[in-house]
């Protein structure tokens, strides 16, 4: 008997199709469509399954568990919400990217965007109307956040209950496929944020048809998944079906895996290094490229270094510590979990070895924490200054441009943009976005409200956050955080063409493509907020300078030289009337850097 678990779901052929759903514990299974109900038969593997002939695309239906009429846990699509029947949908589509081979992690510029608040369709045609304005600002990917079935309306989609339906509003399986399709036509791969750490509360009828769930471990959001206790494989199984979906049928160039510190799994086989394992057999019989990107909250190589090292194989993960280290060096928050940062050692520890915490003492952990990521280059880690968490769990949903003046913008975009590692933006950051990114729902379950509401301030008052509480359940919480799309005027219009110019700069130049630690230097001036970032690859070096101070600070260095300056984040070109001139070089090997600024200068040959 083969231990290869079938495939579960809805499957229209275009006449027939045929429902297969995981129900170990049952006695009888039964699809319920309309007046019929049509007996399932099991297998040796605890699967029900049966064809039903001549059924339409669009046919409501529900499996029949003792009784119960239930949605389907691999719905493709559930048209009236997450309490609703599921539906048969024909996702074959047209596809016309048959050239596309997808893009390596090395040359991603990711682009993050929430589909509900980019655009004022808050869909996937929203996106595809803006596809060429990311495209001429030089973005390579742009990585959705997940777009699974949610309860109601508007959601970051981290309380997806429906893992294989593409969320209704949005425009169903066909509308994303469509998106994917006009992102490849025009460069762009396509990452999609998954959720295999818990499922959301709401429409949550899993526990029905078997053990998806343990006690063995809790997380913070909900329920442990299933992943190593009793009658897991068919759990596992059903996620690692979803992945390859999404990357197969969907096109998707790659996946963004949520907090995988919360996916508790002791076998022996993680239930990570098999999923590498599945991708990277999917890549290969496609020839197209398939990344895996972890969040996680652990500074452990392990889950990205290759199996032959003892590793699980992942492609790279998301680095927070870059940003806190970033974050508390230019607010001077210190509160919460940037209580372990605030001093410029932690941006160029960031910046050398991505990982700040290598085995010192946190004080916000209380422990030692972290092991440095020695064998791992540059291109596995992606930084940012932004993201939909670092933004979103605040208590005003406050950007960056609420607390930062215009050069600070524009020194914090070149930090990010001329580091090692991979950039990713958050959507608006570009040209200074202003309206807010908070988080939202739109559940119908008071009690999970009520949760969620009280939950939230708890949270906030973690942080010792001042503000009105936004309630996420109100309407207008979601409203005012659309994007203003205000890019063409002032300060938003030069700043924009800075993003663009700092993006071409990373893609062209040869002293960027360093991804060893051999590529890259990082000094700290002792006594000032002064970074310094010596980059080579082949014949090619480049000195970068940071000045974090609030004020013109001097620098003097043998390097400057032999140094040409090709870069000033403060020259004229880069500002707006009234604003300060470019930095003034004193001497040959001294030179007075404006406030809030970033210099680029090309070392001659030694």
């Amino acid at each position: 008997m083969s231990n290869e678990y079938p495939a579960v779901g809805a499957f229209y052929d275009g006449r027939n199709c045929l429902f297969s759903v995981w129900a170990p514990h049952s006695e009888k299974v039964e699809v319920v469509i309309g007046e019929g109900l049509y007996s399932m038969r099991k297998s040796g593997l605890d699967h029900w399954t049966v064809v039903i002939e001549d059924v339409d695309a669009g046919t409501p239906y529900w499996f029949r568990i003792n009784g119960k009429n239930l949605p389907d846990p691999a719905s493709r699509w559930q048209a009236e919400g997450v309490h609703g029947p599921s539906f048969v949908v024909d996702t074959r589509f047209t596809w016309t990217d048959e050239s596309w081979r997808g893009i390596p992690l090395s040359e991603m510029i990711i682009y993050e965007l929430h589909v509900g608040t980019f655009s004022d369709e808050g869909n996937f045609e929203g996106v595809i109307s803006r596809l060429d304005y990311l495209k001429s600002l030089g973005i390579t990917v742009i990585e959705l956040m997940p777009v699974a079935q949610f309860p109601g309306s508007r959601n970051w989609g981290y309380d997806g209950v429906y893992p294989y339906a593409t969320h209704h509003d949005y425009g169903g399986a066909i509308g994303l496929m469509k998106l994917v399709d006009e992102a490849h036509r025009r460069g762009i791969a396509v990452i999609l944020d998954v959720v295999y750490n818990h499922q959301g509360p709401e429409g949550n009828y899993f526990s029905e048809f078997g053990p998806y769930f343990t006690d063995k471990y809790k997380t913070f959001w909900g329920r442990a998944i299933n992943f190593d206790d009793a009658w897991c494989d068919g759990v596992r199984n059903f996620y690692w079906q979803n992945a390859i979906m999404w990357l197969d049928e969907f096109h998707i160039d790659g996946l963004r895996l949520d907090a995988v510190h919360a996916i508790w799994d002791f076998s022996a086989l993680h239930f990570i290094e098999e999923l590498a394992r599945r991708v990277k057999g999917l890549e290969n019989e496609c020839n197209k490229k398939k990344i895996l990107i972890a969040e996680f909250d652990l500074n452990n190589p392990r889950y990205i270094r290759t199996p032959e090292k003892g590793g699980f194989g992942l492609d790279g993960q998301w680095i927070d510590e870059f940003h806190h280290a970033l974050h508390s060096v230019v607010t001077g928050e210190v509160n919460g979990y940037y209580e372990d940062f605030g001093e410029l050692a932690h941006l160029a520890k960031a910046f050398q070895d991505s990982y700040v915490y290598t085995g010192q003492y946190s004080r916000h952990r209380k422990k030692h924490f972290g092991v440095d990521p020695l064998e791992n280059s540059y291109e596995q880690f992606v930084v940012f200054a932004q993201n939909h968490d670092q933004i979103g769990n605040r208590m005003l949903g406050d950007r960056l441009t609420a607390s930062q003046s215009f050069e600070g913008l524009k020194l914090i975009a070149a930090t990010v943009l001329l580091a090692p590692q991979v950039p990713l933006l958050f959507m608006g950051e570009e040209y200074g976005e202003k309206n807010p990114f908070q988080y939202f729902i739109s559940h119908t379950d008071p009690a999970i409200v009520k949760m969620v509401q009280e939950g939230r301030k708890q949270e906030f008052s973690y942080f010792h956050m001042e503000g009105e509480f936004q309630d996420p359940q109100d309407e207008k919480t979601f409203e005012q955080c659309k994007l203003s799309w205000s890019h063409t005027q002032g300060e938003h219009a030069v700043l924009l063409a800075y993003y663009q110019y700092l993006i071409s700069f990373r893609k062209d130049r040869v002293a960027m493509q360093g991804r060893g630690r051999q590529d890259v230097r990082v000094y700290e001036e002792p006594g000032k907020k002064i970074l310094v970032l010596q980059r080579s690859f082949g014949e090619d070096r480049l000195l970068i300078l940071f000045n974090f101070e609030k004020n013109k600070a001097e620098w003097s260095h043998p390097l400057l030289g032999s140094a040409t300056k090709i870069f000033d984040s403060s020259a004229h070109r880069w500002t707006v009337k009234g604003y300060q001139d470019e930095s003034v070089r004193m001497s040959a090997d001294r030179i007075v850097m404006n406030a809030e600024s970033a210099l680029i200068f090309e070392l001659s040959h030694p």
